[in-house]
């Protein structure tokens, strides 16, 4: 697989004009060109494997920025996707960053992106109002019968009766208002406080479950929201039950998500309460609830997910996944996505990522070179890395270390001009050494000239 990648990372000059202000620091990318065969210079290029929204796209400047939408494209330095299955092969060696363009990352392979050292972003909150007015769309469904009615209407105006019965069937679809009852919303992130907050503003009682809720989140509920230390709590008291927790593919022994919603929180359910599942499907047990409901249940579960065994029960209504579905969720998901990377690639800020540590940097300096190194977090590699910056004489003028499981971040700024009095003749035999020290996975040395700069390590040799 080296051989191959390393046969797709063809170099492509791409001029571009530097402001004298920037010679001295373009004196080091200069130094690192010299080898490097994934080198655009001055452009970082983005790779696309769905329609991004070109609201997003706009906030790369085409001056450093390139995007493309190929099935593969070499030498890429980001990939931003929506909803494509994205597998390894399809991540060239030269990717620093993977953003998706929506809250789940199911479609990447994360752990195997942590190995590689490759930060894998995602959007919080970007399409947290459009999926939470389709809950709010979810709790009239459940209590109304409006798809029933819709599909009665239709029959009937087939026949040509629809005048003549509308009246006298009406009754066979009544239902119950909302305000009075109780929401009961587990999982009180962006979507699940905004629920929260406009089921109150229709008259409804908030019930909420949420260990990790954030401050943030907290200050958006209802002053009166009632929180519960348990799921079970929430079964017992609610109306109405919203999902608004990640899916972890794991048993629930081991603190995944998977089928969640079983026998157990079933059984403390109102016979008459509904479930909105607008989180994700495979939360749901669905053999469990089809018992439920076969047994005399009269409430309902919409869903935004498909379902293979429930999907024409008369108590279920299932969606096309539309949550996430409206130009503004699209737009925002994009812009997001695109800052994100923008910022880490420029300048080494990690923020909405799913695998690496939240570390948020200044801009560089213009005599500054910044170093950000990725390695195993484990004893002895941050030792070895501050002395390899010792024996180049170098004066670290910030260092920020940063670690989640198994992977850690490093970000140590340099002066420019230091180099030339310690063990190292250029910055590109810094780098090797650096990203060469066991434990290490890659190094970029930010500088003025944008996709360059960057080295790994590659089954054991050096790849820059």
């Amino acid at each position: 697989m080296l051989s191959r990648q390393l046969s797709r990372a063809i170099p492509r000059a791409v001029p571009r004009a530097f402001p004298a202000a920037q010679t001295r620091s373009l004196s080091l990318a200069l130094d690192l060109d010299h080898k490097m065969v994934d080198n655009v210079p001055g452009v970082f290029r983005i790779q696309t494997y769905n329609k991004i929204s070109p609201v997003g796209l706009t906030n790369y400047p085409t001056s450093h920025y390139e995007v493309v939408n190929e099935t593969m494209t070499p030498n890429s330095h980001a990939i931003m996707i929506r909803s494509h299955k994205l597998k390894e092969e399809e991540v060239p060696l030269t990717v620093r960053c993977i953003a998706r363009c929506g809250a789940g990352t199911n479609n990447v392979p994360v752990p195997r992106m942590t190995e590689l050292g490759i930060p894998v972003f995602n959007t919080p909150g970007a399409n947290a109002n459009a999926v939470k007015e389709l809950v709010l769309c979810g709790l009239l469904l459940a209590s109304r019968k409006v798809v029933q009615g819709i599909g009665h209407m239709r029959k009937l105006g087939d026949e040509g009766l629809a005048k003549e019965r509308v009246e006298k069937d009406k009754a066979m679809f009544g239902g119950q208002e909302l305000k009075g009852k109780t929401l009961g919303v587990i999982g009180l992130g962006h979507i699940g406080a905004a629920t929260a907050r406009d089921a109150a503003a229709l008259g409804m009682s908030v019930v909420g479950y949420d260990p990790g809720m954030s401050i943030e989140n907290a200050l958006k509920l209802p002053n009166d929201t009632k929180l519960v230390d348990s799921m079970k709590n929430v079964f017992a008291t609610a109306d109405y039950i919203s999902l608004n927790i990640p899916y972890i593919n794991k048993p629930t022994a081991e603190g995944g998500t998977h089928g969640i919603i079983g026998r157990d929180l079933l059984m403390t359910m109102k016979k008459d309460a509904s479930i909105l599942n607008f989180a994700r499907g495979e939360l749901v047990d669905s053999e469990a609830l089809k018992d439920w409901f076969d047994a005399g249940s009269t409430g309902k579960y919409v869903s935004d997910f498909p379902d293979d065994l429930l999907y024409d029960h008369e108590n279920v209504i299932l969606i096309p996944h539309l949550g996430a579905s409206t130009a503004e969720a699209e737009d925002a998901a994009a812009t997001m996505a695109a800052n994100t990377i923008k910022q880490f690639l420029e300048n080494g800020t990690i923020v909405n990522s799913v695998n690496f540590p939240e570390t948020k940097l200044e801009a560089r300096g213009d005599t500054t070179v910044r170093m950000a190194i990725i390695n195993e977090n484990k004893t002895g590699v941050l030792a070895n890395i501050l002395q390899a910056i010792s024996d180049a004489n170098l004066n670290i003028l910030q260092q920020v270390n940063k670690s989640r499981d198994n992977i850690a971040y490093n970000v140590i700024d340099v002066e420019l001009d230091s180099l030339a009095d310690g063990k190292f003749q250029t910055w590109s035999e810094l780098q090797e050494t650096l990203t060469m020290i066991d434990g290490v996975v890659s190094s970029r040395f930010m500088n003025d000239v944008y996709g360059t700069g960057y080295a790994k390590k590659v089954e054991g040799q050096y790849f820059v």
